[in-house]
Parts: C-alpha cells; sequence; structure tokens
C-alpha cells in the first residue's frame, strides 16, 4: 500500500474524483506537451454525466486557460478500465495529433493510466487488517504505531498539518453563511445548527455541536473551498467532525488526534486498496462508508480501545452503509452527500461506543466486509453510481426544488 499521505490531500472541493484527479490529470499532461497550438479534453463515462455539477469542467479550464482548448462531453460511453475516464489531446498548427493520453481519476485525487502505478512506492507489506491486526499481537502496539514502523515519524508532520487543514475548514465553514452555488438554492446550516445548539447541555448539545461540523466542511467544498480528502472531497466532513467534536467538547488534545488521524489514515488505505474509495466504482458506500469506518476507527482509538475494539468499529462503520448508492441531484456533491457526511459522523461515535461495550467481539471482520463492499458495488446498476440517472438524481430535479 502507498504512504496515507496519498489519500489524505489537502486541496480545493468539490470533487476528488471529479476536480482534483481531472485538475492534476491536466496539469501531467500539460507539463509533458506545454507548446502545441491547441488542445483537447473528452470525458468520458460519470466524469461526462456528472461533471458540470462537480466543476471538471472548471478545473480543467483553469490549467488551460491561456491555450486554444475544447472539452467533448460523452456521458453515454464508458471506457473499460474506470468509469471516470479522460483522453487528452494535443494538436499542431495543421490541426493533426502531436500526442494522446488516456488517463483514469479512480478516486480521492488519485489518477492512473495503467502503468502509473508500476511507479507508486508501496510502503506497507501488508495490504489486510487481519495481517497488522497479528503484528500488534507479536508486538504489543497498536496501529498508529504500525504506521511509524513503515512510514517513519515524519509522517505525523504532515499529519499535523492534515489536521490543521481540517481545522480550518470546520471554523471557516461555521463562520460562513449564505446560499450555496449550483442552482439547488440551498443555504448554508452549519453557522445556524451552531448557535442553536448553544442552547442544549450534555449529550445532545454534543452531538448538535457534531453535526454543525460536519455540514460546516461539506458546505466549504461543495463551495470549491480548501478541505482534505478523507478519502474523498465528499466525505471529507465526516472524520474532521468527529476529531473536532472530541477535542472542542470532549477535551481530547492534539497529540491522541494525530495519532487517530494515522490509524484512520491505514483503515482508508486498505479500502482504497483492495475495494475503492470512488463512487462512481462502488456508490456512496465506498466514499461515505469508508469515512465513517475511519471515523469510528479513530474514534474507538482515542477512547481507548485496544486492536481488535478499533477493528470492530472500523468494520460497523463500513458495514451499515453497504449498498448506499451515489445519486447527487444535478451532479452537485450537495444533496444527499452533505448531510450524509453529518449522519455518518454520528453513526461513527455510535460504531465506536458499540466496539467498546463489546471488547471487541465479533464474527464479521473488517477485511471481509471490504470484499463484500467492493462485492456490492459491482452488482450496483450504474444509474447509481455518480452518474445523476437514478434514485434522487432522476426522481428529484432542479426545477422542482
Amino acid at each position: 500500500m502507498e504512504s496515507i499521505s496519498k489519500l489524505f490531500k489537502i486541496d480545493k472541493g468539490p470533487s476528488s474524483s471529479h476536480t482534483i484527479g481531472p485538475r492534476n490529470a491536466a496539469i501531467h499532461f500539460i507539463s509533458k506537451y506545454p507548446d502545441e497550438f491547441s488542445y483537447k479534453c473528452t470525458l468520458y463515462g460519470s466524469l461526462a454525466a456528472t461533471g458540470k455539477g462537480h466543476l471538471t469542467d472548471v478545473a480543467i479550464n483553469e490549467v488551460f486557460s491561456d491555450k486554444a482548448f475544447e472539452i467533448i462531453w460523452k456521458p453515454e460511453e464508458y471506457l473499460p478500465y474506470h468509469p471516470n475516464a479522460m483522453k487528452f489531446a494535443s494538436f499542431d498548427a495543421s490541426g493533426d495529433v502531436v500526442s494522446e493520453w488516456t488517463v483514469y481519476s479512480v478516486g480521492g485525487g488519485k489518477i492512473t493510466d495503467g502503468t502509473m502505478a508500476d511507479t507508486e512506492e508501496h510502503v506497507y507489506p501488508n495490504a489486510h487488517l487481519n495481517d497488522i491486526l497479528e503484528w500488534t499481537v507479536k508486538t504489543g502496539c497498536t496501529f498508529w504505531e504500525y504506521v511509524i514502523e513503515h512510514e517513519g515519524i515524519k509522517i505525523f508532520d504532515y499529519l499535523e498539518e492534515v489536521w490543521v487543514a481540517m481545522q480550518s475548514s470546520v471554523k471557516n465553514g461555521l463562520k460562513n453563511e449564505g446560499q450555496l452555488p449550483g442552482g439547488l438554492g440551498l443555504s448554508r446550516k452549519a453557522s445556524s445548527f451552531s448557535e442553536k445548539a448553544r442552547n442544549y447541555s450534555g449529550s445532545i448539545k454534543r452531538r448538535s455541536m457534531l453535526f454543525a461540523y460536519a455540514l460546516a466542511v461539506g458546505e466549504e467544498n461543495a463551495c470549491g473551498g480548501r478541505i482534505v480528502t478523507a478519502p474523498t472531497c465528499g466525505s471529507s466532513g465526516v472524520l474532521p467532525a468527529v476529531m473536532y467534536m472530541l477535542k472542542k467538547n470532549l477535551k481530547h488534545p492534539d497529540t491522541r488526534i494525530v495519532k487517530a488521524l494515522a490509524t484512520a489514515g491505514l483503515i482508508g488505505n486498505i479500502v482504497k486498496q483492495n475495494a475503492s474509495i470512488s463512487g462512481a466504482k462502488v456508490g456512496c458506500q465506498g466514499e461515505i462508508g469508508t469515512a465513517c469506518s475511519m471515523a469510528a476507527g479513530a474514534a474507538a482509538q482515542i477512547f481507548g480501545g485496544n486492536p481488535l475494539e478499533i477493528e470492530y468499529a472500523a468494520e460497523m462503520g463500513l458495514e451499515h452503509h453497504l449498498g448506499l448508492t451515489c445519486d447527487p441531484i444535478g451532479g452537485l456533491v450537495q444533496i444527499p452527500c452533505i448531510e450524509r457526511n453529518a449522519f455518518a459522523a454520528a453513526r461513527a461515535l455510535d460504531a465506536a461506543t458499540y466496539s467498546i461495550l463489546s471488547g471487541g467481539k465479533h464474527l464479521v471482520t473488517f477485511d471481509k466486509i471490504v470484499k463484500v463492499m467492493k462485492s456490492t458495488g459491482h452488482d450496483l446498476p450504474s444509474i447509481y453510481k455518480e452518474t445523476s440517472e437514478g434514485g434522487m438524481a432522476k426522481y428529484i430535479k432542479l426545477q422542482t426544488i
């Protein structure tokens, strides 16, 4: 597996697969062919179907802003490797093709052309949590120590940057008000949720603030603000909300939270390696489900859970999102995406609490549920995998909101 720094990307929203990935691909292509006469990018499948709502064209056009450039949309055409496909081409003054490059945005901002994977640096020898659990038994260590074992202590310098960026996205989202872009006419809710939460006390106040924190990041992402993919832009509010609540409302220190982020990154990496975190590939279970799993495992660790209890929390976070469809209205990362971040954050804390109470004894392992998620994603019809052709996107149109 790759470094967890590849999973946690600090970047702008609203979509890791539809905005960050295509932008990175465009930068890579133009860096190789900077001086051609003109350029073209053809978007296929999910990238074309929901690209305008996800600002795919805006992200790519920014890279080619001073070039003769055209985007072609082909939502009905799917290339075999992945639903998020794009082909870049450059031309000379006569209109002849100089170069072509087909590349795929596979989730979390990662791009590959089928050969780029060969150059990836795999820093983890184990890609399954069961194997890492065996390591914890032999060594007496836990998951964040396994991260240090293979990435070195310097990974914590980056995780501290990640935590700072996550906190900023929460604070900015709580502060900013007004209407979200895109045509749905949605108003930001995080600020008002936060103010109303002040009228409560105890567990109700904490749960209300948790909702506010998750909405804050989701709304920042929807506006193209700076967030951390955890593991994606569309699910970027879950982990920060849980961690921020544990810091602000339960007074857990930053040092514990950064260690928990290491564990969360390890969990997300395993899903990414063995299944997918791409909504276009496996539906929203791969995004929100993985985010909930990461947050649940991280919270269980902060609550003092042992490795088996952490593993169980992560398993439940993913298990109870199996089959979740990706059907954003208007192709925007807003409905149902933003609310899902809030409810997944709450479910993550529930899973962490449940696992601690259980002592970690359970039947279905995390690795097994990752396999189930991948299989379920394969069985989902394509209309429920980020095409906006089914579910809420089909029956609730922009003009009816």
